[in-house]
Parts: C-alpha cells; structure tokens; sequence
C-alpha cells in the first residue's frame, strides 16, 4: 500500500466531508484513510459512513497527538501522514508524493507547499517553501505545513518516533525537530499538496484572544512549546535563560529574513501537482 492518511477528528462534522473527498479523488495510488475520532457527538459518523474508502474508529483519547498516535500505531502505507479534518489534498497530491519518492529513495521525510483558505473555503494566500534547514525551522518557527508532509513508516514510525503527547500546539515542530536531530532524511518537494483552513475553531487559533484564566494559561504553554523546541534541539550558548532569550531574538532576525529570501528563489519552481517541471 502506498500511503495511509490519518485524521484524528472532534466534532468536525462541518468540514470532515470536504477532508474525506479529498482523499477519496486521489488517483494513481493505493491508500487507506484512517479517521480516529474522540467521540464526536455532532454528524462526524454519519458524514464518515458515506466514503467507503474510509475506516472509522472512535474511542476517547487525551488528545490530538494521542489520536494522530493511535493512527500512526495502525498505519500500513509506505509512507504515512496526518491530515486534519478540516484540511484537504489538493486533487493529484498522492500520485505527485509517490512519483517523487520514487526518485529519492534516500528521502525518510517529504514535504511540500500549501494554499491557506478560510473557513468557507475561499483562498487565502498561498505558502512555497524550500529545501530542509534545520536550524531556521527551530530558531524561526515551524515552517513545514503537517498537512503536506509525509513520512516513510519503515524508518519513523516503525523505529518508533511517535508524537510526543505532552505537546498540544507544536507537536508537528517537535516531531521534525526531533527526526532531524536524529539524523532522518528531509526532501523538499516544490509542489502544493493541500489546503489548509483557517478559521476561529481550529487548535492553534482558539485561545489567542483568550481572556479567561484557562484560556490564557494554555495561550501560554501555546507560546511556551516552540521555546521548549528551541532549548532541545536549537543553539543554547548560556546557562542564563535570559541570555538565551536574546540569542533566540538575534538567531529568529536573521533567519527569518533568511527564509523570505528562500522563499522568494523557491517560488518561481512551484508547480501544482501533475505539472510538468
């Protein structure tokens, strides 16, 4: 089997249709479609129940990253990935994957572009990326989209690298992080894979204008993750976290603009999948 897609889903009934056909149009390739469900109880399953390319599961989990795991755990494809429930593969996206892996037998992770679009669908703007390079993704953010990124199961989740669960916001940086620290292969490929939605109700965008206690405190460990990420895996050249704080600013100037720079060369070799190069 080529490829297993997971969705770790809640409540996302609204727009899981629109995830599901997205696989479901992917042609050229074999696949399984894994939804992993928290125990949703708005239309999710009867929404599920009309793609049959799909298997259903649903028990409660302490979390996504637990869910995403449970669907890693599960995961048959050659290579693997999550895609949210919100989210969709653009048309021709898995067979575009396949071919490229084809060519870099040496890739353990491969990732591509993305459009952003909003809550109804509508584009928004649209994200080109560029070769791997580790230290701007821990110093300047996570920039590799989870929903065009695809990993070889033999030597990720089979050698055991799983999401770590204690993450809630930035388990995607942490799991890159992570495999490129311990030497996993990334491969740039300049296609765009997917959409990914943004709107008010998605994990990352809920509590960043919370005002309430809870709200604020996990807005906080939202901001807290990615430091965490910095202190692990990027440079820490002091005992003092104050100090480090400063290098972090300095390191995240320059690679930031670094980055648009990248981005600006890249771009021009962004290609919709089944494009000729």
């Amino acid at each position: 089997m080529d490829f297993t897609i997971v969705t770790a889903s809640y409540n996302y009934g609204h727009y899981i249709g629109e995830c599901l056909e997205s696989v479901a149009g992917q042609e050229g390739v074999t696949l399984e479609h894994l939804v992993m469900d928290a125990g949703s109880t708005d239309e999710t399953a009867e929404v599920v129940a009309r793609f049959p390319h799909a298997t259903f599961f649903q028990e409660p989990d302490k979390g996504m990253s637990d869910g995403i795991n449970k669907g890693f755990r599960r995961a048959k494809g050659r290579w693997v990935m999550w895609l949210n429930a919100d989210d969709r593969l653009k048309p021709g996206a898995l067979k575009a994957v396949r071919e490229f892996a084809e060519g870099h037998p040496e890739a353990d992770v491969i990732y591509g572009g993305w459009d952003f679009i909003d809550a109804e669908g509508g584009h928004l703007r649209r994200m080109t990326l560029f070769p791997f390079h580790r230290l701007m993704l821990v110093h300047a953010g996570c920039y590799i989209g989870s929903t065009a990124c695809f990993y070889r199961r033999e030597t990720t989740i089979d050698a055991g690298e799983l999401i770590d669960e204690d993450f809630g916001f930035c388990m995607d940086g942490e799991y890159y992080a992570r495999l490129a620290s311990r030497g996993r292969r990334f491969e740039y490929l300049p296609c765009v894979l997917a959409d990914f939605r943004l709107h008010g109700e998605s994990i990352s965008q809920r509590h960043l204008e919370a005002t309430d206690l809870r709200g604020v405190l996990r807005q906080q460990r939202q901001f807290a993750e990615p430091r965490a990420i910095r202190r692990v895996y990027g440079l820490t050249l002091s005992s003092n976290d104050h100090v480090n704080g400063a290098i972090d600013c300095l390191l995240s100037f320059l690679l930031r603009g670094h980055k648009g720079l990248l981005r600006l060369v890249h771009k021009a070799r962004t290609r919709e999948p089944g494009a000729s190069d």
